[in-house]
């Protein structure tokens, strides 16, 4: 995704973000059709993923899988629910504090990695089965981020999401 020129009125505006994120889960999946283990921090690794993680190793684009904590409340009002356990979602990391599209074809730093939004993390089949019927739509616009590893370095719950200049 090409993003505006950072001088540009619309650049300027897609650049403006309240405050840092903030990192309140970390979650890795193992292998397939395995649930998620939550963890206290992770590891990226460069061009490949999360160490531990079923993905890691692959295209590289999906290196790292976030939501956004902001939709969670809307997730459960569409599928039904009464509440809803981060894990049962499949991504890496929940994210509070900024909207995730914001993040689209940006650097960013998550606790000591760099990474780069790369496209949207659109939901699976496997929603239906993890939230019940309608759970694919539930999710539908509330799927996250994935971004690609550039640098290195520990994940920690807590951890800031900084935007970097571009």
């Amino acid at each position: 995704m090409s993003l505006p020129p950072a001088d540009s009125a619309l650049g300027r505006l897609m650049a403006q973000l309240p405050r840092p994120g903030r990192v309140e889960w970390i979650g890795l999946r193992p292998k397939r059709d395995v649930a998620m283990q939550t963890v206290a921090e992770a590891l990226a690794q460069t061009g490949i993923g999360l160490v531990g993680d079923r993905y890691a190793g692959g295209s590289g684009k999906r290196g790292v899988t976030l939501i956004q904590a902001e939709h969670l409340p809307a997730i459960v009002a569409l599928s039904g629910r009464d509440t809803l356990d981060p894990a049962l979602l499949r991504r890496n990391v929940v994210v509070s504090g900024l909207p995730l599209v914001a993040l689209k074809g940006r650097r960013f730093r998550l606790g000591e990695a760099v990474l780069e939004g790369t496209e949207d993390c659109d939901p699976c089949s496997r929603m239906e089965d993890a939230l019940g019927p309608g759970g694919y739509n539930a999710m539908r616009n509330h799927g996250g981020l994935c971004a690609r590893i550039l640098a290195g370095g520990r994940i920690r719950l807590g951890d800031a999401l900084v935007v970097l200049a571009d």
